[in-house]
């Protein structure tokens, strides 16, 4: 028989629901705010605002008209010239910019659709096969990642003069195709997201190299062509130092080139620097549309699906 005391009555727990916590007991019990991640959350901010700034300036002074555009606070809306802008920048001579940027849109267009495609296929061939001088030739294309474009633009322009090829779209659009960073980028991902056991055993359920290639490997590979694809949109498209020294038709020229031009003529005509403000917003959309419209391919898992031949 088991005696019951006084001092098994106070061990035995307490019945009812348990008391309220008292504020003391929360207080002890919140953890202190992390100061580091304020900081880098404070540094963000910063960061952005610096980077948004000029973007929100470029969207202010496009409404602003050539007067009010000096006359005015810079970054506020004042005398409301849109509409009269947009008009003005389509139909100033003869709707030329119209003309630029559909220019705009072949070179980056082509030029980085091709790129993307020789990239993919040096890169992967660099990863996935093995012969003579392999890594010679890698070295080689990281050399030219190191080269400036601008250091080439003579040379390529006295190339293209020995072939005839200056003042036409071939002369901005070939060297535009060539990307080594881009062959870069293709192997390091290839060499890491298509497996050699893979390629084996669809060469042993028959599929041919090519068949391999554009069925299996450039779907495991697309997000690295996705940002290949952008990266290199991106540098044609505000590529203006080769276009300068290559082109002399006006008709021509990329959107970067057409607005420079109208720069240096605003003093002949006092509304061009309205105009330059308004295409300059104008030829950033495009860019803006690109990354919104293919960020998609590079949170998702590709690698399914990519078996069926």
């Amino acid at each position: 028989m088991t005696l019951v005391t006084d001092a098994n009555l106070d061990k035995s727990p307490p019945s009812g629901p348990p008391p309220d916590p008292q504020p003391g007991d929360l207080a002890r019990r919140r953890k202190p705010p992390n100061r580091s991640a304020i900081l880098v959350t404070a540094i963000m901010f910063v960061v952005s605002i610096y980077f948004l700034l000029p973007a929100y300036w470029l969207v202010v002074s496009s409404t602003k008209g050539p007067t009010s555009l000096y006359s005015s606070e810079g970054l506020w809306f004042s005398h409301f010239d849109l509409w009269k802008n947009l008009s003005g920048v389509f139909s100033y001579s003869g709707g030329i910019f119209v003309r630029w940027i559909l220019n705009t849109v072949i070179y980056a267009g082509v030029g980085s659709f091709l790129a993307t495609l020789l990239s993919a296929l040096a890169g992967y061939a660099l990863a996935k096969y093995r012969f003579k001088g392999r890594e010679l030739v890698f070295g080689i294309i990281l050399g030219g990642v190191l080269v400036p474009g601008t250091a080439l633009a003579l040379p390529l322009y006295l190339m293209m003069s020995k072939v005839h090829l200056t003042n036409s779209y071939w002369s901005v659009l070939l060297p535009s195709i060539v990307s080594p960073f881009g062959v870069y980028l293709a192997r390091v991902y290839a060499t890491s997201a298509v497996p050699d056991e893979l390629l084996e055993a669809a060469r042993v359920d028959g599929s041919g190299e090519g068949r391999t290639f554009l069925k299996i490997s450039m779907r495991l590979m697309s997000p690295a062509l996705v940002t290949i694809f952008l990266f290199q949109f991106v540098a044609i498209w505000n590529n203006f130092f080769l276009p300068l020294v290559m082109l002399s038709n006006e008709k021509l020229y990329p959107v970067t080139l057409g607005l420079y031009t109208w720069n240096n003529e605003y003093g002949q005509a006092p509304q061009l620097v309205s105009y330059v403000i308004i295409g300059a917003a104008i030829s950033v959309i495009p860019l803006i549309i690109a990354f919104l419209s293919l960020q998609r391919f590079w949170r998702s898992g590709l690698a399914a699906g990519s078996l069926t031949f």
